[in-house]
C-alpha cells in the first residue's frame, strides 16, 4: 500500500470516528432532553398534587348535623321550662324537696343506677315525696365517639313532648339491661333503635308524632342545649351524680340505700 492510500485510508478513518461521535452526541443530547422534560412533568405533578390537597385542607368543612343543631332554632318540647326548656321537673312541682339527677344516655353507670334504684326514685317522686328534675349531658359521645348520647337525647325531648309519664318510662327503658348498649357500640346513634325501644312504652308504641320528631331531629337543637347545661353544671364531674336539695350524695347502690341517703338528707323520716 502506497503512502498516500495510507494517508487516505487514515483520513477516511478520522471522518468516520467523527461522525459517530457526532451521532452519538446527538443521541445523548435528546437522552437528556426526556429526563429533563419527564423530571419537570413529575414536579409539576407533584406540585399539582400538593396544591390540590392544599386546597382541599384549606376548604372549609361542611358542618356536622350537630354543630348545625347548636346554632339552629331551639324546639323546646312540651313539659319543659326555663331558659331553652333545658329545666325538666317530673312530679309535684310545690314540693319543697328536690331530687337531681345528671346522666348521660350511654354511661353504663346511669344504666346500673337506673337498674338497681331506679324503681324506687320514681316511686319516691310518684308519692309526692319529693320533685325529679333531670339534667343530661352527651359528653360520652367524645371519649367514646360516635353521637348515640345527644341523638338519645334527642329523642327523650321527644318523649317528654308527649307526656312526663312518657319520658320517664322511655328513659327507663333505654337504661334497662336489654336495651342499653355496650359501651364499644353506638346503637343510640340508629332512629330505628330508639323507636324501636319506644315501641316498649305504651305512650310512645306506634306514636307517629315522636317518630317523625326523632327522625327528622327536631329536638336535635334543644339537645345541644340540654347537654351545654349539663357542661356548666357546679359540683358535676361525672355521671350518675345525684343531688339532693343541691348536695351532691353518694349514688346508693340499693332501693334501702336510696331510703337511707333520702333520711340523712331529712326528706323522709
Amino acid at each position: 500500500m502506497s503512502k498516500r492510500n495510507s494517508q487516505q485510508a487514515k483520513s477516511a478513518a478520522r471522518e468516520r470516528l467523527r461522525i459517530e461521535r457526532e451521532r452519538q452526541a446527538k443521541k445523548d443530547r435528546a437522552r437528556r432532553q426526556i429526563v429533563v422534560a419527564a423530571a419537570v412533568v413529575g414536579v409539576l405533578a407533584a406540585a399539582g398534587g400538593i396544591g390540590y390537597w392544599v386546597v382541599q385542607a384549606n376548604k372549609p368543612k361542611e358542618p356536622t348535623q350537630w354543630e348545625k343543631a347548636a346554632k339552629a332554632k331551639v324546639v323546646t318540647p312540651a313539659n319543659s321550662s326555663g331558659k331553652n326548656g333545658t329545666t325538666v321537673t317530673i312530679g309535684k312541682s310545690t314540693g319543697k324537696n328536690t331530687v337531681h339527677l345528671y346522666e348521660d344516655p350511654r354511661c353504663p353507670g346511669c344504666a346500673a343506677m337506673e337498674q338497681s334504684i331506679g324503681e324506687a326514685v320514681n316511686k319516691g317522686m310518684e308519692d309526692g315525696d319529693y320533685k325529679l328534675t333531670f339534667t343530661i349531658g352527651t359528653f360520652l359521645d367524645g371519649n367514646l365517639k360516635g353521637e348515640g348520647s345527644k341523638n338519645a337525647l334527642s329523642a327523650l325531648g321527644a318523649a317528654l313532648n308527649v307526656s312526663p309519664e312518657a319520658f320517664v318510662e322511655y328513659k327507663t327503658a333505654l337504661y334497662s339491661s336489654k336495651y342499653h348498649p355496650s359501651e364499644s357500640t353506638d346503637d343510640f346513634a340508629k332512629d330505628d333503635y330508639l323507636i324501636k325501644v319506644a315501641d316498649t312504652v305504651d305512650a310512645l308504641k306506634g306514636n307517629t308524632k315522636f317518630q317523625n320528631a326523632v327522625k327528622k331531629g327536631t329536638f336535635d337543637p334543644w339537645a345541644m342545649k340540654m347537654s351545654d347545661s349539663f357542661n356548666s353544671a357546679e359540683g358535676v364531674d361525672s355521671t350518675p351524680t345525684i343531688k339532693i336539695n343541691d348536695k351532691v350524695v353518694e349514688t346508693p347502690k340499693t332501693a334501702d340505700a336510696w331510703k337511707a341517703a333520702l333520711k340523712t338528707a331529712g326528706v323522709t323520716k
